[in-house]
């Protein structure tokens, strides 16, 4: 496949993913295939971009105090060396894992993260450290990122309890937007992360496209939404683009024959002030603990079913060379702040 087109100045060619789950089965194995193998021949694109954004759905930690529900995700802390082997810059840690392995399983995770530079968002120690944004530069534009989650709202951060940044899809729009617009002032691009919604729904729900419409025109460049192991449509939107789910990048979990939740996409989003550039997909395939580019009909299969669910937002994806596929944008005015 050709490389991918290089950067105009002054904008930055960001990665995006949906949920990297590092724990069971893969947690295991990584013992005897190593740091890199998860990666499988995504690793080299992951590291030609400017910088990556993951959901994390696994806690780093040895502690033992599992939650008390079906799926608890644990890695050990070394792990860590995987998401730095693809140069993961930003894992948003709003989701309903984070806390799988109590208070103590985070903190652990936040400190695995920060010890080897890795940037982290939508929980911490109290209810500011969960609510803040991280801001990264690169080629001199600041990448502002916020993280949010509507999973296990009994996990929500507290003044004096660590925990998740929860939201109501209908009740925290307001101040949703205040936090897009008070980050938009000191960030040239803001990706808001969202863990939304039900498992292996195809289609968000009227009260996720609101959401997702208050975000983009609060001045966010992408709404990257995860949580229902499918991926979903993608509706353009002002100088914007909502990514409503990315689906699943890497995991251990059973294959659903119909809605195929191993397959999915890299999105890759060439984002400066004035919005989103250009948008292109990778698509890609989950199989023995390892993603790759997804090849014959698992490849069609994933190229049709995203052009359908985009179109039904009005969207248009087009395949511009095998293997590559590309969101067709309108030619972008700048965008003016508003005071």
């Amino acid at each position: 496949m050709a490389a991918t087109h290089e950067a105009p100045r002054n904008s930055l060619r960001i990665g995006l993913m949906g949920d990297v789950m590092l724990g069971r089965l893969v947690d295991e194995a990584i013992s005897s295939v190593g740091y890199t193998y998860l990666w499988g021949n995504l690793r080299d694109v992951l590291r030609r971009t400017d910088l990556n954004v993951a959901n994390l759905e696994t806690t780093l930690t040895t502690s033992d105090e599992a939650a008390d529900k079906i799926f608890t995700f644990r890695a050990a802390p070394d792990r860590v060396e995987v998401l730095r082997e693809a140069r993961i810059d930003v894992c948003n840690l709003a989701n309903n894992h984070t806390l799988d392995f109590g208070v103590s399983g985070l903190i652990e995770t936040v400190e695995a993260l920060d010890s080897v530079g890795i940037h982290h968002v939508g929980a911490g120690r109290t209810a500011e450290e969960a609510r803040a944004p991280v801001a990264v530069e690169r080629l001199g534009v600041t990448v502002g990122v916020l993280g949010y989650t509507d999973n296990m709202p009994e996990w929500a951060a507290e003044r004096d309890r660590p925990g998740t940044r929860v939201i109501g899809v209908e009740n925290d729009v307001p101040s949703v937007a205040a936090d897009v617009r008070a980050l938009r002032e000191r960030a040239d691009v803001v990706i808001v992360s969202l863990h939304w919604g039900p498992n292996m729904r195809m289609r968000p729900s009227q009260a996720f496209q609101r959401l997702a419409h208050v975000v983009i025109d609060a001045g966010a460049a992408v709404l990257h939404g995860h949580s229902a192991h499918v991926f979903q449509g993608i509706e353009v939107r002002g100088s914007g683009v909502i990514l409503y789910d990315t689906g699943d990048f890497i995991d251990d979990y059973a294959v659903d024959p119909r809605l195929r939740n191993d397959l999915s996409f890299l999105f890759l989003a060439q984002v400066g002030r004035r919005g989103v550039e250009t948008l292109e997909l990778i698509p890609v395939r989950i199989a023995n603990l390892q993603v790759n580019r997804a090849t014959g009909d698992d490849y069609r299969v994933a190229v049709e079913r995203i052009a359908a669910l985009s179109a039904e937002f009005g969207t248009e994806v087009i395949e511009v060379e095998p293997g590559l596929l590309r969101v067709s944008l309108p030619v972008r005015e700048p965008r003016v702040r508003v005071g």
